[in-house]
C-alpha cells in the first residue's frame, strides 16, 4: 500500500471519482471506460449512485499500486 498514491488521489479528486476523472487520471478515453464497464472488463470496481458511475479513490489507488509493482517486476 502506497500512502502517497492514496494521498494524491484523495487530494486531487476526493473520495470518489466519476468517469471523467477516471479518464483524466488513467489517460483513457471516457468512451473506452464506459465500454469496458459495460463489458465488465474495467480493472477497477465501480458503482452507480444517483444515476452516475463512480469508483472509490481506494480502489483506484490499489489498482495503480498493483500496476506499479507489475511494471517494476518486468
Amino acid at each position: 500500500m502506497n500512502l502517497l498514491t492514496r494521498a494524491y488521489i484523495l487530494e486531487r479528486y476526493g473520495v470518489r471519482l466519476g468517469v471523467a476523472q477516471l479518464s483524466e487520471l488513467l489517460c483513457v478515453a471516457e468512451g473506452t471506460i464506459r465500454n469496458q464497464i459495460s463489458a465488465e472488463t474495467f480493472p477497477v470496481p465501480t458503482y452507480v449512485e444517483g444515476g452516475r458511475r463512480f469508483a472509490s479513490y481506494e480502489a483506484i489507488a490499489t489498482y495503480l499500486d498493483a500496476m506499479t509493482q507489475r511494471a517494476n517486476r518486468s
